[in-house]
This record gives C-alpha cells, structure tokens and sequence, in this order.
C-alpha cells in the first residue's frame, strides 16, 4: 500500500495542515528565485475560501455549484435592453462576492480570450469567424465592430504599449494600434502546427494558441497537443504540447518548458514570471499496484470512472527555461494517501506519478525528477483564460482564471471564475471569484472562458456558451 507522503501538506476538509518537510527527490529542476520574494505578503484575506481540491466528491451527489462559493451571495444577472437572447431570456443567477454586481456588457457570439486596448476599447478574440472585435463602452452600451478579418482561428490576445500580439493557430503576429485601427503586422513565428499542418492530416485537438510578451520583450506562445496522448508530440518540430520562446527581437521559436498538454491559460505574474493554465488528459489508468476501494486484486492499469473523476488534476505552473510537466508520461498526483479510494487532497506543491499506459516502467521519464505543481484546481474543470489583476478586499493582487467547467466527469465540474491570491512569488489555492453557472442537476447556461481587469477596475469575462461578455463590477464601481 503506498504510504502517505509526510511531507505534503494533508487537507482536511477546509483546512490545510502544515506537516514535516523532507529533502526533496535528487535530480529535481530547481526554479530561479523569484525575484521580490523577500517582499511583504499582502494581509489575509478575512474569509478565506476552501480549496476546490479539498477532497474528492466523487460520482454521486448533486452537481457542485462552484468550486468554493462560501461567502458568495446570489445575484441577479443584469440584462440590458437588446442582450435577452437565449440564455438571458430567462432569470439567470450568479455567484459573486457580497456587494458586487454582475451584467451582461455585450453579445458577441463565440467570445474567447480578450485584452484592453490603450484607449480603453475591450478586444475579444472570435475564432470560428476569425475575427477579432473591438468593443467600445457607450451610454447605450458598448458599439462592436469588426477589428480585423479573415484571420485563422485567432485566439490569444495581449498589448504591449500600442502593439497588439494575436495569436494564431497557426502564427502569432503583432501589429501597431492606433485609432482604433491596426497598421501592417510583423509575423512574430509562422508555421505553427494546426489541422491544416500536413503530418497531423487534420488530426490536431488543440489548435487553439495563447500569447503572453515577458518583460524582456520575449514572446510566449502556447502549442497543444495533438490528442489526448500523443508522446510523439514530444518529439516534433516545432515541438507541440510546450511554450515556445520568441527572443527579443525576434529569431527562431524554441521550447521554453515542455510536457504541457495544453496550457491555454499563459500569463506573465507581477515578479515577470511566465505561468500558465494547463488542461491535463482524460481517462487515466490507475497508477498503482494495489486494490481501488473494495476491488480485490492489483487496479493498476484500469480506467476507473471514481479514479478519473478527480485524477489528474488541471495545473497551474510558473515556467522556466527547461521546464518540464511530464506529459504524457508523467501526471501530478494530489492524493495525500495516493491511491487511497477517498484520500484527501492537496492542491498544492503537487508531485508527478509515471503514467500506467506510457510510462508503465518509468523509463520514458523520471517522475522523480520534476518540480512538483505549485497550484492545481479540481481534475476536467478546464482552465483557460489567465490573467493577473488587483482586486478590492479581501483579495487583493492574484491570478484571475476562467474555467470552462469539465464535459467528461461523472459529477460535472461546474464552470466559474476562479481567484488565485498572489504572495511572494507564489500563488494561494483556488477561490471562487464569480459561480452559479451550473444547476444541481449539472446544467449550465453559461462556459466562462477568460477574464480580465478593465481600466474601471470592474473584471470583464467572456463566455462561449452564452455567447457574452459580462461586467462583474465591486462596490461603487
């Protein structure tokens, strides 16, 4: 029976334990310091949230609302005059902190990532139509109009000063913006790998790209993979399921940190650190040599529905050069008595465990030799927005991360906005910013994808499902 590893941290129920540290595994990639670390954290928040990862709810029971919505309060969703298309044409309910409000802003069908222009204009990605949009606040409601056209399924967006980066899913350019208008765009990296990629043959999952420009000018681009497990991914070029790196000024993409599976949340932190949100795989095997629940004999290799449910869970990792997830061949095990049928979880500084399908020997890879996960959130729940922003009390500065919510769980994870506070360098565990988008019977009316902080202050999300882009406004604002 595998022991439980002293040197996690044990949850029980809401509340986290401290326990014994011990050395860390030799051969382990050491992360640079964070610069600032030294610094003051911010106060606590005065009603901390548990984690989503507190502990498995397995397959039976209602539908969780969220994935910590203590504290929240239900709220009306404001609809403006002109937005009651479905799904607003009925009564629709949110999740949001005590004081706050929550409006549908604007209507734009298959809204995805988004960024605020300079002038203040909100941009949001469309990639079915290969648009991107450019909303402008007005005392009727924003005006939408077509920014640019004819792009190939545009989706990550991010300024830096009046140059706009759009990355496409199979190039990131970046053009001058002004007035309005952008000039002619200088290709950043071209013949990124997509369905129309001739060795895929139109087999490619995650075509879809995120952007994020580092302070030195380096640019950033997520590259899935191509299916659920596809070790060879590990091997092309230009290599899939990594970050790719743009130098400054241009030159050849290489592999910043490999093993992501598809870390469409990609997000440069206040110390200038570059994280990402990574949608881990579906229908693990069980890993371990030993019975699961009240099974007699060895479960190792099997597919087990409960196992899947929570296992592995999504990750939130801060990158360096030479960074390695582990994927396909290795996947965080946040299990504080691994493979224990109900064994409390801990989402945070999460080890690797050798996949039982790719890695069976653990001679692809040694799991041993990766840095453990600095933060997960609850297995299929499917992050995919990621941005950094300062919020009013409690919360002060973190990681905002739209979560699209799980299609292949017994008990659906339910899509919200998650909040991740900021000390030191490192991110706190997952509260729930805004939730109430699935019923207890696991329907939804509404798929956050991203969210980001206005220049009002006000968090802008944009939903694929209900075709929206809200404003989640704090008192008074």
């Amino acid at each position: 029976m595998p022991a439980a590893r002293p040197w996690r941290r044990a949850a029980t129920g809401a509340t986290a334990v401290l326990l014994a540290l011990a050395a860390a595994c030799g051969g382990a990639a050491t992360p640079p310091a964070a610069p600032g670390s030294s610094a003051a954290a911010p106060a606590a928040p005065a009603d901390p949230a548990r984690t989503a990862s507190a502990g498995p709810t397995g397959g039976e029971g209602p539908a969780p609302s969220g994935a910590a919505t203590e504290g929240l309060t239900p709220v009306p969703v404001t609809v403006p005059a002109g937005m009651g298309d479905d799904p607003f044409n009925a009564p629709r309910q949110a999740l949001v902190p005590p004081g706050w409000s929550i409006a549908v802003w604007a209507r734009v069908p298959g809204a995805r990532m988004e960024a605020f222009a300079p002038d203040g204009a909100l941009l949001v990605s469309r990639p079915g139509a290969g648009q991107v949009v450019r909303l402008v606040a007005g005392p009727n409601g924003p005006t939408s109009t077509p920014l640019v056209d004819g792009l190939t399924q545009p989706h990550g967006l991010t300024f830096v000063g009046n140059t706009l980066y759009i990355a496409e899913s199979n190039a990131v350019r970046s053009y001058p913006y002004q007035g309005g208008s952008l000039g002619t765009p200088t290709t950043i990296v071209d013949d990124l790998p997509d369905a129309r990629s001739p060795d895929l043959r139109g087999a490619y999952a995650h075509a879809l790209k995120s952007v994020a420009v580092g302070p030195d000018g380096s640019v950033y681009v997520s590259v899935g993979s191509t299916a659920n497990v596809s070790p060879q991914d590990r091997d092309s070029t230009p290599q899939r399921a990594s970050i790719l790196r743009i130098p400054p000024g241009g030159g050849a993409a290489e592999p910043y940190a490999r093993g992501v599976r598809n870390g469409t949340g990609l997000a440069v932190a206040p110390d200038g650190a570059v994280w990402t949100a990574v949608n881990n795989r579906d229908n693990i095997p069980f890993p371990y040599d030993r019975p699961y629940g009240d099974d007699d004999g060895s479960a190792r290799g099997r597919v087990i529905p409960d196992y899947v449910d929570d296992h592995p869970p999504e990750e939130l990792a801060r990158l360096y050069p030479g960074r390695d997830v582990g994927w396909p061949f290795c996947n965080p095990d946040p299990d504080v008595n691994p493979g224990v049928a109900g064994s409390a979880i801990d989402p945070s500084d999460v080890p690797f465990v050798a996949d039982a399908e790719t890695n069976p020997d653990g001679r692809a890879l040694d799991c041993r030799s990766l840095t453990p996960i600095e933060q997960t959130m609850g297995a299929h729940s499917a992050p995919l927005g990621l941005a950094f922003g300062t919020l009013p009390a409690p919360y002060g500065q973190g990681a905002i991360v739209g979560v699209h919510g799980s299609w292949n769980r017994q008990t659906p994870r339910a899509p919200e906005v998650s909040f991740y506070s900021w000390r030191g360098g490192a991110l706190d565990g997952q509260r729930t910013l805004v939730g109430g988008f699935q019923g207890p019977d696991g329907s939804r009316w509404g798929r956050p994808v991203a969210a980001v902080q206005g220049p009002d202050g006000a968090v802008y999300i944009t939903d694929d499902g209900a075709d929206a882009v809200y404003r989640l406004a704090p008192p008074g604002r």
